[in-house]
């Protein structure tokens, strides 16, 4: 059973930033593409940033781009969302989730919501 626990969340004003923490119970990144996806009150979720493990390949909504990256450490069992520039339309629980890698796109994973497992969210909250 894959197990993702997101953290780094919290409270931030406009303009500042966050890095959002998705750990996995046990070696997953290499075999998983991952992305992170949020959900605002009375909105949908929505893919904000994926990446594929075969390539290394990105994508980013974009209301997103140019202010948030994603990345992994070097142990390959931590993915991070770097959130810069951050505005309150921002705000919404973050979550992680992952879909084995090479059975879709990572524009289609997030774009289309794609995803196997999610971990259970950590809430950004982006208010003066």
């Amino acid at each position: 059973q894959l197990q993702l626990v997101e953290s780094g969340g919290g409270l931030v004003q406009p303009g500042g930033s966050l890095r959002l923490s998705c750990a996995a119970s046990r070696f997953a990144y290499d075999s998983y593409d991952i992305g992170w996806f949020r959900q605002a009150p009375g909105k949908e979720r929505e893919g904000v940033s994926c990446l594929s493990a075969r390539d290394g390949g990105t994508y980013y909504t974009d209301s997103v781009k140019g202010r948030f990256t994603i990345s992994r450490d070097n142990a390959q069992n931590t993915v991070y969302l770097q959130m810069n520039s951050l505005k309150s339309e921002d705000t919404a629980v973050y979550y992680c989730g992952v879909v084995g890698t090479g059975i879709t796109s990572v524009q289609a994973m997030c774009s289309r919501g794609i995803v196997g497992a999610w971990g259970q969210g950590t809430q950004v909250t982006v208010s003066s």
